[in-house]
């Protein structure tokens, strides 16, 4: 980089100019009559042919003609930033090392890893027998697997018991829907099981020569059935052990930790149900641990001489409780850690002789190590204001060696081991960034913005030092706020590219996460969802407020539900935001959730509501980005999906982005890209998505008239 640019970067953004879009004339999506009547209530949506990929696949011309238009109109806009968008991408790649490998992963006598090469995309599932300096055994070669494919996901490696054989999953489309192969290591040899419409995952039985796997349905992507699968049997004959009849509920299966059990979850949001299997007698018959109970979550962790559930029975935040390996009802159910009300309690690391616990509290993830024989606790200490701290890599039962992920805005993602018996703890890797960083010149802060009804909501915030808090520096706010899902401070290599151009980069903790224990969810979904935007508009008023930026030099993302987010604030407050970035988002809630034939819409129920019923219906209604487009100014807005996208299909975004075309009054930018190859992850290799990173920068960098 020059040293003409690092005096540039302490400048304010005021100092640029906002540099120009071309003049092109934008794609002018057709109308169509299309009258929904629900509830008495008569509405025109005349883009909802665009639908007609969905309904007709490649018979549908003109909605790949429309996308395709789109494409060449974003391209034409964002012309003369093309060298900006391949500098800004091979600065982001110059930051990753390529030939790199992860930290072993030990279980059943092996040390598993992956690691990547310099060049390639992929990567090389590994393994050594006993020792690291035992010879290297390649697994799978997924850099040529996926030689000639534009996407390739390989996923859900799962080795046999008796460490000879794997099962692993293969989409090369883009949709979230795996076909399962078996790899023998002995010969080599790779078969394709004829399995498809998968999670992408098996779980073995202790036979090795017994699998169970989730089966979804084609048209709706919803998980429906676990089959068991005998290998060199024909897989069209393999029987379903369950089928889950409930279609608000996602179903799965996996094998406890002790290696003892295979165990079948079904779960919606609000309640679930396990069940449970020896994994000694593949051809038995599950047994239901407790059947499902309205409002109520559990989850069972296998230990050798009790069960423990994690559960919000009485107790909204969740506590653990104890229960005999033969009597699972919930009336032989004992408390083992108390419900706290000021702490949530989010899952469980189990091992032979210690327990680890990962809680919140103070919207601050946490973990407790727990001895077993003494009910010892301790807690992991940390000094940073706003970080995350998680379980990783821990398959194997009979050990004290736990192993931990750590990561802040400032600090890279770092993988520690720490003896649980002596305490001591070691520094396994920490993400290099090449081409050199120091934590020391940037700064991170935990702030709190009030919202309209008092609650405090959390804000991390990252800039580097020299950044001006006099209301004239550019700021970026993204957030999510759905599902429970709570969005950490975490470190981000690619974000430097931003904050060494004079932006700051804040995280709006909101509502309907579960930052601050499982109400913060409660009162951001359903029939209070509205809190979760209105708390995004507050926390950035706040940062106006406090001079961190201004409403011409703030910006906002989010992408799926965070894309709904996008598109309610965009209707809610227009005049806030400089630029918004909505990814993959859904934004068409009411027609969407109106259609069962659409992938995945009876599993979000618990999350949005049922628009059957008339009160869910015109909430919803009341807040959908779509419907409630309006004859007004909006900021600029760039919008993104994929043509092949499982969760939020195309035609959401697809649609508002015309209605806002049609409606809008203001002469600012609105861009819609769509990937024609791939799904709501975007692509799949390990640098391409940096160039769907480098066009949301460029988008904010022209608009703040920054271009180098």
């Amino acid at each position: 980089m020059k040293k003409y640019y690092l005096g540039l970067l302490l400048m304010s953004a005021s100092t640029f100019q906002s540099q120009k879009f071309p003049d092109f004339k934008a794609p002018v999506a057709e109308k169509q009559e299309h009258i929904r009547e629900m509830h008495g209530d008569k509405v025109n949506d005349p883009y909802y042919w665009m639908i007609d990929y969905f309904k007709k696949g490649k018979d549908s011309t003109k909605v790949v003609d429309y996308l395709k238009a789109e494409n060449t109109y974003w391209q034409g806009m964002m012309k003369d930033t093309d060298s900006f968008r391949d500098h800004l991408f091979q600065e982001m790649k110059a930051r990753i090392k390529e030939k790199d490998e992860s930290v072993p992963v030990f279980k059943n006598g092996y040390y598993y890893y992956t690691r990547t090469e310099t060049g390639k995309q992929y990567f090389k599932y590994c393994r050594k027998k006993g020792n690291l300096k035992a010879p290297e055994e390649i697994l799978l070669d997924v850099d040529q697997l996926a030689e000639g494919h534009s996407y390739y996901s390989a996923a859900g490696f799962s080795i046999s018991p008796d460490n000879t054989k794997m099962i692993y999953g293969v989409d090369d489309v883009s949709r979230r829907q795996y076909k399962l192969f078996l790899k023998d290591f002995f010969t080599g040899k790779t078969t394709d099981l004829g399995i498809k419409n998968t999670g992408g995952s098996a779980t073995w039985a202790n036979d090795n020569k017994t699998i169970f796997y989730s089966e979804n349905n084609p048209v709706t992507l919803l998980s429906e059935k676990i089959k068991r699968h005998t290998l060199g049997t024909d897989s069209a004959k393999d029987v379903t052990v369950y089928e889950e009849k409930d279609k608000t509920n996602y179903i799965g299966v996996g094998k406890s930790k002790n290696e003892k059990f295979i165990m079948i979850y079904s779960g919606a949001t609000t309640s679930s149900e396990t069940r449970y299997l020896d994994a000694g007698d593949p051809n038995g018959t599950f047994k239901v641990f407790q059947p499902r109970m309205k409002n109520v979550l559990y989850d069972v962790t296998a230990l050798e001489d009790k069960f423990l559930i994690t559960t919000n029975k009485d107790a909204l935040n969740f506590k653990v409780m104890e229960t005999p390996l033969n009597k699972t009802g919930v009336e032989n159910w004992k408390d083992f850690i108390p419900h706290r009300k000021e702490v949530l309690m989010e899952g469980i690391s189990e091992f032979k002789n210690y327990l680890v616990f990962s809680e919140r509290q103070n919207g601050l993830s946490q973990l407790v190590i727990y001895d077993r024989k003494t009910g010892k606790k301790e807690f992991l200490k940390f000094d940073e204001p706003a970080y995350t701290v998680y379980p990783s890599g821990n398959p194997e039962y009979n050990t004290d060696n736990f192993r931990f992920g750590y990561t802040s805005m400032i600090t890279p993602g770092s993988q520690y081991e720490q003896d649980l018996k002596t305490g001591k703890r070691i520094l396994l890797k920490q993400q290099e960034v090449l081409g050199g960083y120091d934590k020391a010149n940037y700064i991170t802060e935990r702030l709190f913005a009030t919202a309209k009804d008092g609650t405090k909501i959390p804000i991390s915030i990252v800039y580097k030092k020299g950044f001006k808090k006099d209301g004239n520096s550019p700021l970026l706010l993204y957030a999510y706020g759905s599902y429970g899902n709570s969005m950490d401070a975490t470190f981000s290599s690619t974000r430097l590219s931003l904050l060494d151009r004079g932006f700051a980069f804040a995280i709006a903790h909101i509502r309907g996460g579960q930052e601050m224990g499982r109400q913060w969810y409660e009162d951001g979904k359903m029939m209070k969802k509205k809190n979760t935007f209105t708390d995004f508009i507050d926390a950035g008023e706040y940062l106006v407020k406090e001079k961190y930026t201004a409403p011409k030099h703030l910006y906002a993302q989010g992408g799926s539900a965070g894309g709904l987010l996008m598109g309610a604030i965009a209707n809610m407050s227009p005049n806030l935001w400089n630029g918004v970035i909505s990814q993959v988002p859904f934004v068409d809630v009411v027609n969407t959730m109106l259609d069962e034939s659409i992938p995945l819409t009876t599993n979000e129920y618990d999350e949005w509501g049922n628009p059957n019923n008339k009160e869910a219906y015109f909430y919803m209604k009341s807040y959908s980005p779509y419907e409630n487009i309006e004859k007004k100014s909006y900021p600029n807005l760039l919008v993104t999906t994929g043509l092949h996208d499982s969760q939020v299909q195309y035609f959401e975004p697809a649609k508002w982005v015309a209605k806002l075309r049609d409606m809008k009054t203001d002469k600012n930018v609105l861009l819609l890209k769509t990937d024609m190859d791939y799904g709501h992850g975007g692509a799949s290799g390990r640098f391409d998505y940096l160039k769907d990173i480098a066009l949301v920068y460029a988008f904010m960098f022209k608009l703040e008239g920054i271009n180098q």
